[in-house]
């Protein structure tokens, strides 16, 4: 008779979670260096109106319910378009675009506003996921303009990824002490300060490597802003998951959620990166 596995269910779950996670990473994230190194302005551009029309999706399905689906569906769109000009710094056709774009959702709500009492919290949302969503993406772009804006790109994807992961495995192995239990019940203290350090560490790498064009001390408060940013991108999302009582935006990424699980903490990062970038760029 084989011995019965006296191990816990939760502790396979885990393992299960973990190995979907670097296996997904480590199919996606040589393509992802490979793109923004080499890939064109215009595609980067492009990128990043897919990847909005995607995290609008997860986000207006978390959102809104069943009867604003069409309401839905037009602001996803727009969103998406809208990131093309933002990202290629024609601010007037993005604000007009982006005028013209609550005015056609306002007059939509306006012919469909039953049930009459949430129209004006589903008008709220739905313009909400501009700035939530289409904003920060927008930066992603306009990063890629910027004189060596595919190594700051790569920059803010290591700093944050570096966070994310010391964040997880220190806190799996050593956290003892809630961080935000309303909210996140399963980030602790001791996470979130190795995350910090693993944002740090990963500043001062990259300065002795591919950013030498950058000062070390520069690099080291970018390393202190993310480490504290990126997190607060990620507990946000968490907040937003909780209010509308789903575990994950999506199931797109296997261990990983939806797209937007994977972008919470970088729709923070990348305005902060931006305007960094443009003091030290002088």
């Amino acid at each position: 008779m084989a011995a019965q596995s006296h191990e816990h269910p939760g502790f396979r779950s885990r393992e299960a979670v973990i190995k979907s996670r670097i296996i997904t990473g480590a199919l996606l994230l040589p393509m992802v260096v490979a793109f923004v190194l080499w890939a064109p302005v215009a595609a980067v551009h492009g990128l990043a109106c897919i990847l909005a029309g995607r995290a609008l999706y997860e986000f207006y399905h978390m959102a809104l319910p069943a009867s604003r689906k069409r309401e839905g569906r037009f602001a996803l769109v727009g969103g998406a378009v809208l990131v093309w000009p933002l990202a290629r710094g024609e601010w007037a056709w993005f604000q007009g675009g982006l005028l013209l774009l609550l005015f056609a959702l306002a007059l939509l709500v306006l012919l469909r506003c039953r049930p009459l009492e949430r129209s004006g919290v589903d008008m709220a949302l739905l313009g909400f996921g501009f700035l939530y969503i289409t904003l920060p993406l927008g930066y992603l772009g306009l990063l890629r303009t910027l004189p060596h804006g595919e190594r700051w790109i790569l920059l803010l994807l290591l700093l944050v990824m570096s966070s994310d992961t010391a964040a997880y495995f220190t806190g799996i192995n050593f956290g003892r002490r809630k961080l935000y239990p309303l909210v996140s019940p399963n980030k602790s203290v001791e996470g979130a300060v190795g995350g910090l350090l693993g944002c740090l560490l990963a500043a001062l790498a990259a300065q002795r490597t591919f950013f030498p064009f950058v000062s070390w001390p520069a690099l080291v408060v970018l390393g202190l802003l993310i480490g504290v940013v990126a997190p607060l991108g990620d507990l946000f999302e968490s907040l937003l998951k909780r209010c509308w009582q789903v575990k994950d935006s999506g199931n797109l990424l296997p261990g990983h959620g939806g797209l937007l699980d994977r972008l919470d903490s970088l729709l923070f990062v990348f305005p902060l990166v931006y305007y960094f970038a443009l003091i030290v760029i002088g």
